[in-house]
């Protein structure tokens, strides 16, 4: 996963002495991690709260079994990170995304998933417009054949919270659908600012900033966990989970939060 490879490399390539870019190979839409989709519309904007900015380039669509996709990262050093603060959820303000279909697949396929999600998410959230765009990615620009679809939900505080969902063989267009819109309905329930997903994906640059960074989640992952422990165990930062109180009791939401260790690029 080339995402997966991103989310290794960027904490190192932030603090090194120079500008980086790194040409990542491999799936960019595969299962058991984020889509390259999800990397540049929701971990992108929110990772750069920490203020620091990357460019990701998408130069080719790779999916499972054969990968071959390829894309390019281009970020610069900072001398520190700056925490965040991430408590105010708001409300929904626009939900948006694309279901796409490559290879031997028809974009009839595309139309169906987005259609299903539509259909899903209208049953909850009936009066905002809900834009998913079906795709079919160029011949040039994609390898092997593979569908999926992400939907992000935009709020007015400017969270971003997504559901996502891949296809395979013998799994039905329409249950990809569902299954994301599920993920996303689910996503927005608890009352968090970030999804399930974007919460672990977010610990390594909080134990790094220097200062307090508070973010509202909903219930705390095994992967978020497994990184908080390994956090504090790697720096001297220092993370505590409460339950947040402000809630309507039945919501289950809590407040991550950190004293980061303060990396100084000793570089710059």
């Amino acid at each position: 996963s080339v995402c997966l490879l991103m989310q290794v490399a960027m904490p190192c390539v932030l603090f090194a002495a120079s500008p980086s870019e790194l040409h990542l190979k491999g799936g960019t839409n595969a299962e058991m991690a984020p889509q390259i989709d999800y990397t540049v519309m929701v971990f992108k904007p929110i990772v750069e709260k920490f203020n620091f900015t990357f460019n990701c380039d998408i130069k080719r669509r790779g999916y499972y079994p054969q990968g071959g996709g390829e894309v390019v990262v281009r970020m610069s050093p900072v001398k520190e990170l700056s925490p965040i603060n991430l408590t105010e959820r708001g409300t929904v303000t626009k939900i948006y995304g694309r279901a796409f279909v490559a290879g031997a697949l028809p974009i009839k396929l595309a139309k169906d998933m987005s259609a299903a999600a539509v259909r899903c998410i209208r049953r909850e959230i009936r009066d905002l417009y809900i834009n998913i765009q079906p795709v079919r990615e160029p011949e040039d620009q994609a390898v092997g054949t593979g569908s999926g679809i992400i939907i992000v939900a935009e709020t007015s505080t400017g969270c971003l919270l997504a559901g996502s969902s891949l296809g395979k063989r013998g799994k039905n267009s329409d249950k990809v659908g569902i299954e994301a819109a599920e993920m996303l309905l689910q996503n927005l329930k608890h009352g968090g600012t970030v999804d399930d997903s974007m919460q672990d994906q977010l610990i390594i640059f909080m134990a790094l900033a220097k200062g307090v960074s508070r973010v509202k989640s909903g219930p705390i992952t095994l992967h978020t966990q497994t990184a908080i422990h390994f956090a504090e165990q790697l720096t001297k930062a220092k993370f505590t989970v409460t339950k947040s109180e402000e809630e309507d009791p039945g919501n289950d939401t809590y407040i991550i939060e950190c004293q980061g260790m303060g990396m100084i690029n000793p570089n710059l």
